[in-house]
């Protein structure tokens, strides 16, 4: 009780301060990231919560659900497809080329890997998050353009990363079972199901909302629990019938667009809300957690989530972005700001629970943590002056430039 209150009491405190803190460099996710830590100096009756694998995994599952669903209803297909020189190369050249980039960066800093292994690391470490983006993709000094761009990436990048993570988890249990059986049923109930269950629970549960709305049934107060019922409902059926929850949510997102076009305007005001709890309840434990892993860290891990932060991120950035006439500066600018928090510490923990019981796992394990953490202070605090810095860089740009295009 005493660990649940702490949190408590820090959610507390920081919404007391919460606008005062928005003009800062201290962001959510360091506060909450840095009382879990200090919590480890605490007597140990007062962290030992039964902090399992299990329970932050349920956790940390329902937030990325969350996440996934409310990104997906909230990303506008048409102003997607406006959107897409610049979207659409991120999400696609520049998202392969990361996860590839990634994979030999492993290979090369820990030559014990094997490639699947450098891939689980490259895919669990690929998505940026839109939370810890949070004050890039709401300034106004930054081009309207270039916000909108990043801001779809990260929304769209996380559930992109689930079906390369579980390919490279079924390919690293091909020497018990066989590469094409297990890449197989991995296809058929991961992804197929998956998708199948999305489509059908988003399309049928959007229509559903839209029709007790149109015919006034529905309590105003009551269509953000309505809309928040899907992704849950996705999560149950895909326990049922062995597909991926992630997946089916994602898709969902998508799917409840056709039936119910203010899906995004009202899950966004749960995810503004209750939503944050979970967020900040992983970034806690994630404080936690890494107090207690602290003497394992070793410099290979450092070393390749710089790396992770840098070149892997920036240079595949650049390549996409390569012929679209941007600056220097934004190019560096949107490499840089490519931040990895929650999705990346959830996919982590979703593959220790495929317990692939893989010769690399502590390896994974404590790269995963260091880079996240790295990228948590390291983005946070460079916010701010990364805008002023390129701010002053885009005055002197023409009214003409790519970058203030709409």
């Amino acid at each position: 009780m005493i660990f649940i209150a702490i949190f408590i009491l820090t959610v507390f405190l920081y919404s007391l301060v919460s606008r005062r803190l928005e003009s800062t460099v201290i962001t959510a996710p360091i506060v909450f990231t840095l009382v879990g830590m200090l919590l480890y100096r605490l007597p140990p009756a007062f962290t030992d919560l039964e902090l399992k694998r299990q329970g932050l995994l349920l956790v940390a599952e329902i937030g990325l659900v969350m996440t996934l669903f409310t990104d997906a209803a909230h990303i506008n297909l048409k102003s997607l497809t406006s959107s897409r020189s610049l979207p659409t190369r991120l999400l696609t050249t520049g998202m392969l080329l990361t996860i590839v980039l990634g994979a030999a960066a492993a290979m090369l800093v820990f030559p014990e890997l094997s490639w699947f292994e450098a891939g689980i690391l490259a895919a669990i470490l690929a998505p940026t998050d839109a939370g810890l983006g949070a004050i890039i993709v709401n300034s106004p000094y930054v081009p309207t353009r270039i916000r909108q761009a990043l801001n779809i990436e990260a929304g769209l990048n996380d559930g992109l990363s689930v079906p390369f993570l579980m390919c490279f988890i079924a390919m690293a249990l091909q020497s018990t079972e066989g590469a094409a059986s297990v890449l197989g049923r991995f296809i058929g109930e991961q992804i197929g199901y998956g998708s199948l269950i999305g489509i059908g629970i988003g399309a049928v549960g959007g229509w559903l909302l839209a029709q007790a709305n149109h015919k006034q049934w529905m309590a105003a107060s009551m269509q953000q629990l309505g809309l928040v019922a899907i992704p849950l409902l996705c999560v149950l059926a895909s326990e049922a019938s062995g597909a991926s929850m992630f997946i089916a949510a994602y898709v969902a997102g998508f799917a409840v667009q056709f039936g119910f076009a203010d899906a995004g305007r009202h899950s966004v005001e749960f995810t503004e809300t209750w939503g944050q709890l979970f967020d900040f309840f992983v970034f806690f434990l994630f404080g936690l957690i890494v107090a207690r892993s602290w003497t394992q860290f070793e410099y290979t891990h450092l070393l390749y989530a710089g790396l992770s932060l840098t070149l892997v991120r920036m240079l595949p950035v650049a390549l996409a972005l390569a012929g679209t006439g941007l600056s220097r500066s934004t190019i560096l600018f949107m490499g840089w700001f490519g931040p990895r928090g929650l999705a990346s510490i959830v996919l982590g923990l979703v593959y220790l629970e495929r317990q692939a019981n893989l010769p690399a796992e502590s390896t994974i394990r404590l790269t995963v943590m260091a880079t996240v953490l790295l990228s948590i202070f390291g983005h946070g605090l460079s916010a701010l002056p990364g805008i002023s810095i390129y701010a002053k860089r885009i005055t002197a740009l023409n009214s003409d430039a790519p970058e203030h295009k709409v």
